[in-house]
């Protein structure tokens, strides 16, 4: 119960930040930070190996945001982790901010790889995990797509890829809220059950809901329990969890708010129990 309720808390206090920084901007990509929220706060908060004290640590776990629009989310959790100040967040996507809108290797601590060009973190992380094989590493690589990028065919050469070179330490997470930048996946282009057609293509696939700390821990226990495949887990979301004025919203990729809302979402969250 300990840890469920720290883990909770840390995708809490995830989604408090992002409010605050994105608040002071006035606009942002707050619907996709949402809702990846809570599998980053299991991640950074109860199951990376990671020392924010020794960013570059060789056998440390990896991560890999494909997403890059929830860089605001990322910086939060690496932020609440230790690998910078927190006050440092304000700073996101501002002149001479070190918290570019996409995440960047070489200029945020603790950042892995640089993304944003939606579709090649898949390519990037299979890179990593496979390269860390040939080293004989133990650590993981963990991945986070979203469903709109997931209509890019790098996606699917690299589903193709990974099991084929049986990449057991790739842990992936779909965020699949059902929502992309211009409305939702089923009228663009529907992706269906994905579950399925990871597993189809040769992945250890599962698929849970994606604001269960729980449920999330627990499928990242399976998946490193079986030693053959890589691991897909399908993170059934909701766009813009967490934050009453987005959520439900159809364009909620990238908004325009006020402080004021920022600071009444962040007071409703307050006010939950983890």
């Amino acid at each position: 119960m300990t840890q469920h309720k720290d883990l909770e808390l840390f995708a809490k206090n995830i989604r408090i930040q992002v409010l605050k920084a994105l608040g002071e901007l006035g606009f942002g990509h707050l619907g996709g930070a949402m809702s990846a929220a809570d599998v980053l706060g299991v991640l950074y908060g109860g199951v990376m190996n990671v020392d924010p004290k020794n960013p570059q640590w060789e056998d440390r776990d990896y991560f890999v945001m494909s997403k890059g629009h929830a860089g605001p989310a990322l910086y939060a959790a690496l932020a609440l982790k230790g690998y910078f100040p927190v006050e440092q967040l304000l700073t996101i996507n501002t002149n001479g901010t070190r918290l570019p809108s996409h995440p960047d290797r070489n200029s945020t601590t603790g950042v892995d790889m640089s993304t944003g060009s939606l579709g090649q973190g898949m390519s990037t992380a299979i890179g990593i995990a496979h390269g860390n094989k040939m080293l004989g590493k133990d650590n993981y690589t963990y991945l986070l797509l979203g469903d709109g990028e997931s209509q890019e065919g790098q996606v699917w050469e690299g589903a193709l890829y990974a099991p084929q070179h049986k990449l057991s330490h790739l842990i992936a997470f779909l965020d699949y809220n059902h929502q992309q930048l211009d409305g939702y996946t089923k009228d663009i282009c529907d992706l269906g059950d994905m579950r399925q057609k990871f597993q189809d293509f040769g992945w250890y696939a599962l698929e849970v809901d994606g604001h269960d700390v729980d449920a999330i821990y627990d499928a990242i226990a399976l998946a490193k329990h079986q030693q053959e495949k890589p691991t897909m887990i399908v993170l059934q979301t909701q766009k813009g969890k967490g934050c009453f004025f987005a959520e439900g919203i159809k364009y909620n990729h990238h908004m325009r708010f006020s402080k004021e809302q920022c600071e009444e979402a962040i007071a409703r969250l307050e006010k939950e129990g983890c």
